[in-house]
C-alpha cells in the first residue's frame, strides 16, 4: 500500500515538475538538472511543512466510511497509471483530479459514505483555481508593464534582478506543489493508521523529488515550449500567479491541479505579450 502511494508520488514529480520549471526552462534561465534539483528540494519542504491539510482531505474527507485496503490500492494504482501514461505522452495532467476521481469512484462502487459536500467543494475549486490564477496573472501583468515603463532604460540591471526572481518563483511553485500534491500520494495510506503523519509527508515529498529528478524532463519541454514560449517577465508572472493559487488552496486543504493553474497563467500572459520589445530573447 505504501509502495502504491509512493508510486503516485513519483508520478506527481515526473508530470508536475513541468509546472514548476517548464516556463523557466523555456526562456533559458537554468539547465534542467539544476531546475529539477530545486524542484526536488522545495517540493519536499512543501510536503513536509504544509502537506497535512490536503493529506487529511484525501485520507478521510472524501469517503467517510471505511474502505478495504484492496480498494485503496486499486484507487492509487489506477490514478498512478493514468498519470504515467500522460507523462509518457508528454501531456501535463492533474494528479489531484486522477486521485480524487479514483477515490470517489471506489467509494460509490463500494456503496460507502461519500462526503458529497466536500466532493462538490473540490470540484468547484478546480474551476475557481484557474480563474483566481487568471485574475492574479492579469494584475501582475499590468504591474509588470508599469515597471517596464519606469525602468525600461535600465534593462540590464532589471533583467538580472528579474532573472533571479523568476528562479525563486519556480521554487515557490515547487513548494506549493509539495504542499498540495503530497497528500494525493500518501493521503489514502494515512487511513490505515500504520505510519506517523510526518513520516508519510516526508516520504511523499521524497517520492515527488525522485520523480522530478528521474523523469521530469518530458513534460517540462511541453510546458516550456510546446504550449507557448514565454520570455522572462512572462515566466515570472505565470509562476508567481500559479504558485499563489495552488498554495492558497493547499492551506484550505483542497487538492487542485497545478497543471491547470500554470496553463491558465501561460494562456493569460501569452494573450497579452506585453514584454517582447524589451525582452526579445529572454536572457
Amino acid at each position: 500500500m505504501l509502495g502504491a502511494g509512493l508510486y503516485v508520488g513519483w508520478n506527481i514529480g515526473a508530470n508536475d515538475t513541468a509546472n514548476c520549471i517548464g516556463t523557466t526552462l523555456g526562456c533559458g534561465l537554468i539547465p534542467f538538472r539544476l531546475a529539477a534539483l530545486l524542484v526536488a528540494v522545495f517540493a519536499t519542504l512543501g510536503a513536509f511543512l504544509q502537506g497535512g491539510s490536503v493529506m487529511e482531505t484525501i485520507g478521510s474527507g472524501i469517503v467517510r466510511s471505511s474502505l478495504h485496503p484492496t480498494a485503496l490500492l486499486v484507487a492509487l494504482l489506477c490514478s498512478g497509471f493514468f498519470v504515467t501514461l500522460a507523462t509518457f505522452l508528454k501531456i501535463p495532467t492533474s494528479t489531484s483530479q486522477a486521485v480524487v476521481g479514483a477515490i470517489a469512484g471506489i467509494g460509490f462502487a463500494a456503496h460507502s459514505e461519500v462526503n458529497i459536500h466536500t466532493f462538490i467543494v473540490i470540484l468547484e475549486s478546480w474551476i475557481f483555481c484557474p480563474i483566481l490564477v487568471l485574475i492574479l496573472g492579469f494584475i501582475l501583468m499590468c504591474l509588470m508593464r508599469l515597471f517596464l515603463r519606469m525602468y525600461g532604460k535600465k534593462t540590464l540591471i532589471f533583467q538580472h534582478i528579474l532573472g533571479w526572481l523568476t528562479i525563486f518563483s519556480a521554487c515557490y511553485v515547487a513548494y506549493s506543489l509539495g504542499a498540495n500534491n503530497a497528500g494525493n500520494a500518501v493521503g489514502l495510506v494515512s487511513r490505515l493508521g500504520f505510519f506517523n503523519r510526518r513520516l508519510l509527508l516526508l516520504l511523499g515529498g521524497l517520492s515527488i523529488a525522485l520523480g522530478a529528478l528521474t523523469y521530469g524532463k518530458k513534460v517540462s519541454d511541453t510546458v516550456g515550449k510546446g504550449i507557448t514560449s514565454l520570455d522572462v517577465p512572462g515566466a515570472f508572472v505565470a509562476q508567481v500567479s500559479s504558485a499563489f493559487g495552488v498554495h492558497f488552496f493547499s492551506m484550505l486543504g483542497i487538492p487542485v491541479s497545478t497543471s491547470s493553474a500554470i496553463v491558465s497563467a501561460e494562456d493569460e500572459i501569452s494573450a497579452g505579450k506585453p514584454y517582447s520589445l524589451l525582452f526579445p530573447g529572454g536572457f
